[in-house]
């Protein structure tokens, strides 16, 4: 059973920081691009952040030079390193797994809420 638990959310001021984890069970993993997307209130699910079996990595350009993404093959844990929040940034957070890097999230999580207070 495959299973993405994310953790880390919270509440912060504008210009603090938050990281995220999301713990993955069930894959294989080391051939899997993992990623990051948001979804602010009323807003559709926008994607954030990926980082592919390589350690190639992918942002949104509203969040480079703020967040990091990165990913630990042997505890099959990924992190979202967030820096410098802004109100706009607040959002429900959710990981998600690409198989076999495919290009498509087949599996997500349940999300951690992220609120950024001004």
């Amino acid at each position: 059973q495959v299973q993405l638990v994310e953790s880390g959310g919270g509440l912060v001021q504008a210009g603090g920081s938050l990281r995220l984890s999301c713990a993955v069970s069930g894959l294989t993993f080391s051939s899997d691009t993992m990623g990051w997307f948001r979804q602010a209130p009323g807003k559709e699910r926008k994607f954030v952040a990926a980082i592919g079996w390589s350690n190639t990595i992918y942002y949104t350009d509203s969040v480079k030079g703020r967040f990091t993404i990165s990913r630990d093959s042997a505890k099959k844990m990924v992190y979202l390193q967030m820096n410098s929040l802004e109100p706009d940034d607040t959002a429900v957070y959710y990981c998600a797994a690409s198989l076999e890097s495919s290009g498509t999230y087949e599996y997500w999580g349940q999300g951690t809420q992220v609120t950024v207070s001004a």
